[in-house]
């Protein structure tokens, strides 16, 4: 079954049982690319946009009251995600998420229909454009749609993992407080360091990656709502803007405030940028530390094997019990993921034209999605992997013990060319550098223990 609806270019097929229009189903045939829609976070702030705009419309004597609240109601249920699966325009689409932005209008327009008894398509009582988009713009909804959504998922997913993990790093980096190991510059062995230090690294990297993140928010908290076309506000009331983003925060319970510079807020997309390369410096972090990771596990027989990483699943389908660092090796995934997204929003970023940046669909794929996936990444890694992190502290103290840079102790007291005959005579005897000092009788084994404390040489 069928209804024929009319838009400006004709009359088009609508499957009778959905809530969207014309519009969206003409770009879901133009636009047969990939599968992927824009997530439901985005949904979600079209519909606190759409609900805002019908208020403030009511507000400034626009929109009819009796219609205005029809359409927040829908919205309303669109925010609590009845109608996702009507949204079905591919994230890549046409510029300015003209279609995405239809498609909310259409489906509003619909529900609304409906909550005032009304059928779908009757649109001369409740119009898409007229009414729902009335005082807006798709150029300036689908900013400020990003800057909603992105917030909101940050400060709801990915602030309270990433506190997470810097909890469990700082628990851990307590844990291993006096587990000494050999440190590695150049990949070669250094001088005596404890694993709690080098995790206590980690927890540092990650509380600067979550402040800068912090930072990066005060950019997205701009809206640009009643710029419309251009920045310059034609068909939006006076107080639009003021009032819709009052709204806005009463919807999201954040603190948005109205851009200062309409005229810059539809032409670039500098605060999604931003994010986006906060984003990607917690990945290379994050890359790090998975990578470091993997190496001090890596073994058990014939590697370094100074942690041991929960067994979670098998890890070969052809050699019989071998574990690998599957947890790690997903979070590197992840962050690669985002590094790539971050390359698209940084080209979307640039391309932007005269006086409007029409990317906002590439843009807001690709940082939801680094936002969704890193969030999701490093919960399963905090909950299937660091948590559960042992240490080898015997092995670890041999390896120190073994370690030819221990002579750098002895520099002060016999000059570093002295010191370095001592390593290089370790090396070529096969012994250690405490088992060359005793044999070759330079200091007494009370003074050796003293010298080659490697606890104390942490520091």
């Amino acid at each position: 079954m069928v209804r024929i609806e009319r838009d400006t270019r004709g009359y088009v097929e609508v499957p009778d049982d959905v809530y969207y229009g014309p519009q969206t189903a003409r770009a879901v045939n133009n636009f047969r690319v990939s599968n992927h829609r824009l997530p439901a976070e985005f949904i979600r702030a079209q519909a606190a946009i759409k609900w805002a705009s019908a208020k403030a419309n009511i507000q400034t004597g626009k929109l009819d009251s009796e219609i205005g609240k029809a359409i927040m109601s829908a919205a309303s249920e669109v925010r609590d995600g009845k109608f996702n699966n009507q949204f079905v325009v591919d994230a890549f689409q046409s510029g300015a998420g003209t279609s995405q932005n239809m498609n909310a209008n259409e489906v509003i327009a619909n529900r609304a229909l409906e909550i005032m008894g009304y059928s779908k398509g009757k649109y001369e009582i409740i119009h898409p454009n007229d009414h729902v988009n009335m005082s807006q713009s798709s150029n300036d909804t689908s900013h400020t749609a990003i800057h909603i959504a992105a917030t909101e998922s940050i400060n709801n997913n990915l602030i309270p993992v990433l506190k997470e993990l810097y909890s469990t790093f700082e628990s851990k980096s307590g844990e291993f407080n006096d587990v000494v190991k050999p440190s590695r510059t150049h990949l070669q062995d250094a001088v005596p360091i404890t694993l709690g230090q080098e995790f206590s690294g980690y927890s540092r990297m990650l509380g600067m990656g979550t402040e800068r993140l912090y930072n990066a928010l005060d950019g997205l908290a701009e809206l640009n709502m009643g710029g419309t076309a251009v920045g310059t506000g034609l068909n939006a009331p006076e107080g639009f803007g003021t009032i819709a983003v009052e709204e806005v925060n009463r919807v999201t319970g954040l603190n948005f405030r109205l851009t200062n510079n309409y005229f810059e807020a539809t032409q670039s997309a500098e605060a999604i940028l931003e994010v986006s390369s906060t984003l990607r410096g917690l990945a290379v972090s994050l890359i790090k530390i998975a990578n470091d990771l993997r190496l001090f596990s890596s073994g058990p027989r014939t590697g370094l094997g100074e942690i041991q990483l929960p067994v979670v699943q098998p890890g070969s389908s052809i050699m019989p019990g071998k574990v690998n660092p599957v947890m790690a090796e997903m979070l590197n995934m992840v962050c690669f993921q985002v590094l790539g997204n971050d390359t698209a929003v940084m080209m979307a970023s640039q391309s932007g034209q005269l006086d409007l940046n029409v990317f906002t669909p590439v843009l807001a794929h690709n940082l939801l999605n680094s936002i969704q996936i890193m969030s999701g990444g490093l919960e399963s890694f905090n909950n299937r992997c660091l948590k559960s992190i042992t240490a080898n502290k015997k092995h670890c103290e041999n390896l120190a013990e073994s370690s030819l840079s221990l002579a750098t102790a002895l520099a002060p007291k016999i000059g570093y060319e002295k010191a370095a005959e001592i390593a290089y005579q370790a090396y070529d005897e096969n012994k250690t550098i405490r088992q060359v000092i005793l044999d070759e009788k330079l200091f007494a084994e009370n003074e050796v223990d003293e010298l080659l404390d490697l606890l104390k040489m942490t520091g």
